[in-house]
């Protein structure tokens, strides 16, 4: 049987149809500033590009231009607690 499919998230009303070649500056920084925010507290690059209504690659983007070092890919490691 598969797995069921992930569910996408829909952009926030405040940047939903604001992408473009040539976004506007304000707007810009408003996306860096929430993509920077969200990413720290761990949020995944998919999920910002979904919530921001931009690409995967203008997260990256983002992080780069920002120096942010990206998390490594897939889900993240789970220690085992053991009994004592």
């Amino acid at each position: 049987m598969p797995y069921p499919p992930r569910p996408q998230l829909r952009p926030l009303a405040e940047f939903a149809g604001t992408a473009s070649p040539r976004p506007d500056s304000t707007t810009q920084a408003r996306v860096e500033r929430f993509v920077i925010e969200q990413y720290r507290v761990g949020r995944s690059l998919r999920e910002l590009s979904e919530l921001t209504d931009r690409s995967f690659s203008a997260m990256r983007n983002i992080l780069d231009k920002h120096g942010l070092p990206r998390r490594g890919t897939g889900a993240a490691v789970v220690e085992s607690v053991s009994d004592l």
